[in-house]
């Protein structure tokens, strides 16, 4: 506010400096006082513009701004008015130059480069910038009302009425508000850099980081175009697997932006590849989601596939060949599962026997490396897995017959059990749990 205080004149500098040359001037031509603004109207939008120049990142107080400042002091409010709305446009044309060119059409789905920018009428730039998400609904909304203003009340066009000095400081408001804002600095990522940066093999951790910042740095509009091509980029089975691999660790690393727009996308484009590609892009799709700890976005039916199939790869790798050490990977993948979606119904059955034989063992030990996981998938079960976990004691199952035959399964047994808090358990089942422990 100082530094603004100390550019422009203060109200009494005008009276002395200012009023007298312009009273002068429009009496030499013998006009009305009234062609301009009155001396109260220029003195009260004079006092209230140096809050609204704040609004206005320094940088941006270019000679459009001057002019409406000089504009507003001699009571040409009309001329004001265009020179604002003109700093507007441009403000907005660098914004979306900065987004990218080829991102742009991408968007729009045609070629667009800087001559079909400037071509643009204002309307249809409003209506790019608001559907690239440079603009807010608010922002839309207010710069569309200071575009029909600047259109039938300014110097653009014969006008139609005067404003007063209300109008032209509630119209400069919004104008710095909405349209000669701070983000105009933001530079987008280019596309074809970024493609061209996923396929290099090996990314270290710091080349990584960069394109995190650069993300950070970037319009939001861009960021919610851009996520969802690394996640299209990662299912497609055309790309090199030194690509995937580095859309699927930028994505890890994005995580935090992903808002509700990114992952309605992901979630639309998921359901069509399921559609149409099932085994190759839906399979990709699906174990995306699942690395992005995001399986609760998914259909019950299938949460209910993944749970299902991951635990049926940690049976049959409990029951094939050097069990002890294929176990672990598959018990951690199944561990990590549960913690990021809540199992369906259909599937608690299934995931309480393959937890349980695993941590239970064979005759001959159990997985020590996968021990922890099992143990706590068990202290993590719900009331309806506990019940399963105690029915298995009495059901005919390889699972019964090995607790029932060895010593040490049954020991293993136990301790299961005793991974449960009593006091999360309901009478049915603590009468379940005394019945197994007199026997």
């Amino acid at each position: 506010m100082e530094d603004n205080n100390q550019i422009i004149l203060n109200n009494s500098q005008l009276e002395q400096n200012v009023f007298p040359y312009i009273n002068q001037l429009i009496s030499n031509f013998k006009l009305p006082r009234e062609v301009l603004a009155s001396q109260e109207e220029i003195q009260y939008a004079w006092r209230e513009l140096p809050r609204e120049i704040n609004r206005i990142p320094a940088e941006l107080r270019d000679e459009l701004i001057v002019r409406m400042c000089i504009a507003t002091s001699v009571g040409l409010f009309d001329g004001a008015i265009n020179y604002a709305w003109n700093a507007v446009i441009l403000t907005l044309r660098k914004k979306v130059m900065n987004l990218g060119m080829s991102l742009v059409g991408q968007t729009l789905n045609k070629k667009f480069e800087e001559k079909d920018l400037k071509d643009l009428k204002d309307i249809e730039l409003l209506d790019l910038c608001y559907k690239l998400e440079l603009l807010s609904e608010e922002g839309y909304y207010f710069l569309n009302q200071c575009r029909d203003i600047r259109n039938n009340f300014s110097v653009a066009h014969p006008s139609i009425a005067d404003i007063d000095d209300r109008e032209l400081i509630t119209f400069i408001s919004r104008c710095c508000k909405y349209g000669i804002t701070e983000d105009y600095k933001c530079k987008g990522i280019k596309l074809h850099e970024l493609i061209n940066f996923i396929e290099i093999p090996d990314l270290d951790v710091e080349q990584i980081s960069s394109i995190v910042d650069s993300f950070k740095n970037t319009f939001e509009a861009q960021r919610q175009l851009l996520i969802p091509m690394l996640y299209s980029k990662y299912c497609d089975i055309n790309s090199s697997q030194v690509a995937r691999n580095n859309c699927l660790s930028i994505s890890l690393k994005l995580k935090d932006f992903f808002n509700e727009k990114i992952i309605s996308v992901l979630l639309e484009r998921h359901r069509e590849y399921c559609i149409k590609d099932k085994r190759t892009k839906g399979n990709a799709s699906t174990f995306y989601f699942e690395k992005m700890n995001m399986l609760q976005y998914l259909t019950e039916s299938e949460q209910h596939s993944i749970y299902f199939n991951a635990c049926r790869n940690l049976y049959n790798a409990h029951n094939g060949w050097d069990n002890f050490y294929n176990e672990i990977p598959f018990a951690e993948r199944l561990f990590e599962i549960s913690k990021d979606v809540k199992r369906p119904v259909t599937i608690m059955e299934e995931y309480v026997y393959t937890i349980v034989l695993c941590y239970v063992g064979n005759p001959y030990g159990v997985s020590e490396g996968a021990i922890e996981y099992y143990k706590n998938m068990i202290q993590n079960f719900t009331p309806k897995e506990i019940d399963y976990l105690l029915n298995i004691y009495f059901s005919k199952t390889l699972l019964q017959n090995r607790i029932k035959s060895y010593p040490q399964c049954m020991k293993r047994y136990h301790c299961a059990l005793g991974l449960i808090n009593i006091n999360s358990m309901n009478s049915r089942q603590i009468e379940k749990l005394n019945k197994i422990n007199t026997k």
